[in-house]
């Protein structure tokens, strides 16, 4: 990151989560089946970090969803592989 990046970052940043690629699909798979929202993947990982968080203690946490940019193929795949049986 860049000087100004980095000096927000370590001023507003409290935590950085690193999240797996079968946690975004999850994310993905809420969004679209609960919220009918489509998220591309970048877009849904803080989602996928809030689910993976466990107690946060009560606390109001805000989630910006982005990125419509998917691809339509990819994503009939990651929800297919992901549906109920």
């Amino acid at each position: 990151p860049g000087q100004l990046t980095g000096a927000l970052v370590r001023e507003l940043v409290d935590d950085v989560v690193a999240v797996s690629e079968s946690s975004i699909e999850e994310a993905l798979n809420l969004l679209l089946m609960e919220e009918k929202t489509v998220a591309e993947g970048a877009g849904a990982a803080p989602l996928a970090a809030l689910m993976n968080a466990g107690d946060r203690g009560g606390r109001r946490i805000g989630v910006i969803l982005c990125g419509g940019n998917v691809d339509r193929e990819l994503y009939a795949r990651v929800l297919a592989d992901r549906a109920d049986p």
